[in-house]
């Protein structure tokens, strides 16, 4: 059974098809159809919701509910568990509309009003964010709060400025009033026993180690999820049945967070939007990959271990691991072992894991002293796209001379790669010299044979290998920066 309140009231289910999507749920047993459907695959927005959970953080600034925006077209309903969902239609009150609705309308955001709703949950969503009124609200942090949303009507001025007005201030709106009645509604949902093995129609919710291993020998068919943003376009897109399930966002041990002298170690089912924080700490260089690796609402969701375990060629992650040399962390419930992110992907789609195994982690080392770290996305958009290649760079020198030279790169294999002999043969080599980046060119034109598709042609991916590994060098031994990472604002 799924326990969660809609808007203020507890809706428990238990007769729902394991596969079926927030969005369906909402728009034909709710009949709220105020959330709509446009692309079903994540990528425009339409269907965005808010759920608000209980905020696990301490932090004095925090508030006692953490709200986030997510994609309902690829929400499967176990999202709800324990938490509070909510629509555009419960936004208003008996005192009006809403103060991100009213915003839309004192700044004439809407025409043709289809992707209205979803960019008023991402402004509400934005609009309770946490430590919201500590610090000035800016462009920039609109932008990445309506990153996934589409207007194909009216244009983003509009939008943005009604954003930058109505969230200005510190959040006061019915939300508020009632948060005590909800934090205190959420908080039973949450200490009410589980019943792992009776889901909604086999849809499992395991709550620890030890309840998973269990599950996934009894239904050794069942698939696994955490964010569910890969795994429901073979529902939304691809039309199959997923009979059963198995949700890991609510174990613990797949939950954490946990920085050491040596380096991160992430909880496989941890959403992106809670790992950034500590990942930009340490590695700053991953901020625009990270910023263009998907909208708002996806990070929201979104896990570092589903990103490693369904091995695609053209995921992000899975480069700049293989070049921070990570390694994955693998569980069965007997017992656990650790693999090198090199030696992790098989094949197309294929990796190490074997029968009723799982990722639990994924530890990151540290950059060694003296090292220089780059990371690349080309693709067709800028933001919110599938690369078209992916490279990533780490290279550390003592003394002008090469000690250390790894790398990852997706989109150009069956698989996310790493080339050793870019190691191999600069190693002890001067950086700087030209000589070094035409050595290194000159094994790269070679260690590919990548293919033709809708996102490339092989020659152009092959030209792009080159030409980011002479980008890469060039950063690194000159004083210039080769990318635009703020296009600015226009000034009448």
């Amino acid at each position: 059974m799924i326990s969660f309140l809609l808007n203020d009231e507890l809706q428990q289910i238990s007769d729902a098809k394991a596969d079926t999507t927030l969005l369906n749920y909402l728009r034909e047993t709710q009949h709220l159809c105020g959330t709509k459907e446009g692309c079903a695959s994540g990528d425009c927005g339409a269907c965005t919701v808010v759920v608000a959970e209980l905020n696990a953080a301490v932090a004095p600034d925090n508030k006692p509910l953490h709200y986030r925006a997510i994609n309902s077209c690829v929400s499967f309903l176990s999202t709800l568990q324990g938490k509070q969902l909510i629509t555009v239609e419960h936004l208003a009150d008996e005192s009006g509309l809403h103060p991100v609705q009213q915003a839309m309308v004192d700044h004439h955001a809407s025409q043709c009003g289809f992707c209205t709703p979803g960019f008023v949950m991402s402004m509400f969503a934005f609009y309770h964010r946490d430590n919201q009124g500590k610090h000035p609200v800016d462009r920039e942090q609109v932008d990445l709060a309506l990153s996934g949303n589409l207007c194909r009507c009216t244009g983003y001025r509009p939008i943005i400025d009604a954003t930058l007005s109505a969230c200005a201030g510190e959040a006061n709106d019915q939300f508020i009033a009632l948060q005590n009645k909800t934090v205190e509604s959420l908080s039973k949902i949450s200490e009410a026993p589980a019943d792992v093995l009776t889901g909604i129609n086999s849809l499992f919710m395991p709550g620890s180690r030890k309840e998973l291993a269990a599950v996934i020998r009894q239904y050794p068919d069942a698939r696994l999820f955490a964010g569910s943003t890969d795994l429901a376009l073979e529902v939304t897109q691809l039309l199959k049945d997923i009979p059963q399930l198995i949700s890991l966002s609510h174990i613990p041990e797949l939950q954490g967070l946990e920085v050491n002298e040596l380096g991160l170690k992430v909880g496989a089912a941890l959403p992106f939007s809670d790992m950034e924080g500590a990942l930009l700490t340490h590695f700053p260089e991953l901020e625009e990959l990270l910023w263009r690796f998907a909208s708002t609402p996806i990070r929201n969701q979104a896990t570092l271990g589903g990103n490693v375990a369904n091995a695609s060629p053209i995921g992000d992650m899975p480069p700049v691991l293989l070049a921070l040399e990570a390694q994955i962390h693998l569980d069965n419930g007997l017992a656990r072992r650790v693999i090198p992110a090199k030696d992790f992907f098989t094949g197309y789609r294929q990796t190490q894991l074997a029968t009723h195994e799982w990722i639990e982690a994924i530890t990151i080392p540290f950059k060694p002293r003296n090292s220089k770290l780059r990371a690349y996305k080309i693709s067709k958009r800028f933001e919110d796209d599938i690369s078209a290649v992916c490279a990533v760079f780490m290279l550390q020198i003592v003394d002008g001379k090469i000690v250390q030279l790894t790398n990852g790169f997706g989109g150009v294999a069956a698989t996310p790669a790493s080339v050793a002999d870019l190691n191999n043969h600069l190693f002890g080599k001067c950086w700087a010299d030209k000589a070094t980046y035409a050595l290194g060119k000159a094994i790269l034109e070679k260690a590919f044979h990548p293919i033709d598709d809708v996102r490339a042609s092989a020659a152009y991916r092959q030209k792009i290998i080159v030409n980011l590994w002479y980008r890469f060098w060039l950063e690194t031994t000159h004083t210039i920066e080769t990318r635009v990472i703020n296009t600015g604002e226009a000034h009448a």
